[in-house]
């Protein structure tokens, strides 16, 4: 039977959402409230965003702080992680032959950042290949330090891979990489509401996380945590009248990153509403969510491999709240294969949107490509939405 709460969402109840984990899913008590939010922002824009903005900012941040943690002084909002990536790395100077070390599994926008800013500087960006499929968290270790030189400035790492949903062993890496003098940054676009996270603990030099996908905030909604030593390097990739008005008792991250110009605030002035409401969901809090939506995740990834005939590609162990699969052989061949190398969207996934009302993405990975399709879970989806998926990619 379909979830109980999927009400609380406004999505289309004739389409199977099953692709939370792209742009996330905003609930009608969030929308609201930021509905409310711009309509006192419309009402008295000098005393809101001039007078009245420092403390419900002040507010929010403190929740999203504790959600992770972290110090209040230790994080900003940001838009979403992908401009947390270019504040970091486009702030940071690099020589020429310095190493700048990430994944074949890294999202694709924050690798392009790393080329850009190799490009400009002269270092080099090395990439780790990591198996898919994989047997479990030590390959990751091994792959990532094992491309690891003399010259290896920095690495970027996910915390949940987007392409192949998976968890990275953070906990072993950035120790191991920090003794070996490299500093991290964490692309933890996915991490926040689905993971449990103490980012100090894991230490990260810098950590960003988006609030619009597995928290259900108002798109537009991402933070940045920059440990406090680190923090005197770090522009926002706009700069604005922090740069030189500092306010008393402010960190200088704060007054560099809370006000990035005219803009639309009431999206991060929903962090902290947010993150109560996914909280409210359940008796146990934000972790019996978080339980839940892994267990959804593991039971629709037992479910499709057992009426595709497919292999689980990773231990359940390295899930979260999405799960990635091969598409099964029939989408493997033929001109479904072809067309989607050279059009932008995946012709069958599309058909799958149009005719059958199933959102969930395809892509291409690996050498030789093979075709893959990504799962998600969240409170609003029930096992049924995942058969009705199986049955769509039967023969």
């Amino acid at each position: 039977m379909p979830s109980a709460l999927a009400s609380l969402w406004s999505l289309d109840p004739a389409v199977t959402f099953l692709n939370h984990g792209s742009f996330g899913a905003c609930p009608r008590a969030i929308v609201a409230r930021q509905q409310e939010l711009r309509a006192a922002l419309e009402r008295a824009p000098v005393d809101f965003l001039w007078r009245s903005l420092e403390a419900p900012l002040d507010a929010a941040r403190a929740e999203v702080a504790r959600l992770i943690a972290a110090r209040a002084e230790d994080v900003v909002f940001v838009p979403n992680a992908t401009s947390a990536v270019n504040a970091v790395l486009r702030s940071l100077e690099f020589a020429p032959g310095e190493e700048l070390l990430t994944t074949d599994h890294a999202y694709n926008a924050c690798h392009n950042v790393l080329v850009e800013v190799a490009r400009r500087s002269g270092a080099r960006v090395i990439v780790a290949p990591l198996p898919f499929p994989i047997r479990g968290p030590e390959e990751v270790v091994a792959a990532i330090l094992a491309h690891l030189t003399p010259r290896t400035r920095l690495a970027l790492l996910d915390h949940v891979t987007s392409p192949t949903a998976l968890r990275l062993p953070l906990e072993q890496l950035i120790p191991a990489l920090t003794a070996r003098g490299v500093e991290t940054l964490v692309d933890g676009a996915h991490a926040p509401g689905m993971l449990p996270l103490d980012v100090p603990a894991l230490g990260a030099s810098y950590y960003t996380g988006n609030l619009h996908k597995w928290l259900c905030a108002p798109r537009g909604t991402g933070f940045l945590y920059v440990r406090t030593d680190r923090q005197e390097a770090i522009q926002p990739a706009v700069i604005s009248h922090g740069y030189n008005t500092p306010r008393p008792g402010r960190s200088v991250l704060h007054d560099r990153f809370d006000w990035p110009g005219t803009a639309d605030f009431t999206a991060w002035l929903c962090a902290g509403d947010a993150i109560r409401w996914c909280a409210s969901l359940f008796p146990g809090g934000l972790l019996e969510l978080m339980q839940k939506n892994h267990a959804l995740a593991v039971a629709a990834r037992r479910l499709l491999c057992e009426r595709l005939g497919l292999a689980a590609p990773c231990p359940e162990s390295m899930l979260g709240s999405m799960a990635t699969l091969p598409l099964p052989e029939r989408f493997q061949t033929g001109d479904g294969t072809s067309r989607a190398v050279i059009e932008r969207f995946d012709p069958d996934q599309a058909h799958l949107f149009r005719e059958l009302r199933i959102e969930v993405p395809f892509l291409r990975w690996g050498t030789p490509p093979r075709r893959w399709f990504r799962i998600s879970a969240q409170a609003y989806n029930a096992l049924e939405d995942y058969e009705r998926l199986a049955v769509a990619l039967s023969p």
